[in-house]
């Protein structure tokens, strides 16, 4: 049984992941005051922050359809289930991470003292300590599993597409039964991380390592952008031949693979779901997740976009806290479901959907649901077009 604890890994974050976290275009270099207030976020992060990792082999994992038996807990998860089952797993790996609540309390007193710039590009940067220590935790599978003959798969986590995010807490107990974690994490009643900048992840263990080099789905290197890795089976993705992207490709793989499913409907239509998950500007930051209805002509018609569809998903309760839904809920909430940007048009045409960049998480303006839209409407084109040049 493998055991990996590392109270101080090394963190080098990727300077295009950074921007990309932070909103910015792909190949944008920010400078002036954007690149002191980076800077000053990951001086502040070099001192301050308390990064950990920790990783343990499950005892064993059984499959019953969409249901997941780990070391005697249940789960269900269809998404997971079948990555699982396509690779004839044996057995896995339940991995969590934090960049420690010191980030995060700092970010806070940054907001109360009216400092809002400084407050995002430090949550920012947490973040993408989050993204750093996942892949560093994988990479460090995939280097013991190389070893021993065997593969390990992408990761999953609740609150990814098909896996309830409420059994997070579940997961964190069973993380929990053989160590006490060198830093503090629990869950919410929602399932919701605290810290909320930490991850409870699993990846699949199989020993078909032939069967997962051939089914590219299987294969986390695709989705890895760690350098000078031993380990690597294949080319980090890049983008669909003639894509311009506003966002940085790797992204839209994970969420293509995280957050989007995809349904062809008997006469050719596609039916699409995005899953967009942010946090309010105020009010402490709560987590909110609105859910993308997209659908597309066939694709001899360059999957024109038919309907367009945005809410808060069913039982969403963060979107409430928003300031201008505490200040005037229905405007807002008739905008969202008013708005249908490029509706009758191709969906190629998002590529050249000039909008300003507008990160901020929450839904209170109409810049930052341009945004958002954006994002849905890239992440459904690139897992289209991903295998073919565009039309």
């Amino acid at each position: 049984m493998i055991d990996l604890l590392d109270t101080s890994p090394e963190i080098h974050i990727d300077p295009a992941e950074y921007r990309r976290l932070l909103g910015y275009p792909r190949d944008h270099e920010i400078c002036d005051r954007a690149q002191e207030l980076a800077h000053s976020a990951c001086e502040w992060y070099r001192h301050w922050g308390r990064p950990w990792l920790y990783a343990r082999q499950a005892a064993g994992i059984e499959l019953d359809g969409d249901r997941m038996v780990i070391d005697g807990a249940e789960f269900t998860s269809q998404r997971l289930a079948a990555i699982l089952r396509q690779a004839e797993a044996h057995g896995g790996f339940l991995v969590a991470v934090s960049a420690g609540p010191e980030a995060e309390e700092e970010a806070q007193r940054r907001w109360l003292d009216e400092k809002p710039d400084e407050y995002f590009f430090l949550e920012t940067y947490a973040s993408a300590v989050v993204e750093h220590l996942i892949t560093v935790a994988g990479a460090r599978l995939c280097g013991w599993a190389d070893g021993e003959g065997m593969a390990v798969l992408p990761h999953y986590s609740p609150g990814y597409s098909l896996w309830d995010i409420s059994e997070q807490t579940q997961l964190l107990r069973l993380v929990k039964s053989r160590i006490a974690l060198p830093g503090p994490l629990d869950t919410l009643d929602s399932g919701a991380l605290r810290p909320k900048k930490s991850q409870l992840a699993v990846f699949g263990l199989t020993r078909q390592v032939d069967r997962v080099a051939r089914l590219a789905d299987l294969v986390p290197c695709q989705n890895c952008s760690l350098s000078n890795c031993s380990f690597r089976r294949q080319p980090y993705r890049r983008a669909p031949v003639g894509a311009n992207y506003s966002v940085n490709t790797k992204a839209l793989a994970r969420w293509a693979s995280e957050r989007l499913s995809l349904e062809t409907r008997p006469d050719g239509a596609i039916a699409a779901r995005f899953r967009y998950d942010g946090t309010t500007c105020t009010n402490m930051g709560r987590p909110l997740v609105f859910q993308y209805d997209v659908l597309l002509g066939p694709p001899e018609d360059g999957y024109q976009i038919r309907e367009l569809h945005c809410a808060p998903t069913p039982g969403d309760t963060g979107h409430t806290a928003m300031c201008q839904y505490i200040a005037n809920a229905g405007p807002l909430m008739a905008a969202i479901e008013r708005e249908k940007p490029l509706l009758g048009q191709p969906l190629k045409s998002v590529l050249a959907w000039r909008r300003e960049t507008s990160p901020a998480g929450c839904y209170c303006d109409a810049a930052s649901r341009d945004y958002k839209w954006g994002l849905a409407l890239e992440t459904i084109h690139f897992a289209l077009y991903k295998n073919e040049q565009p039309r």
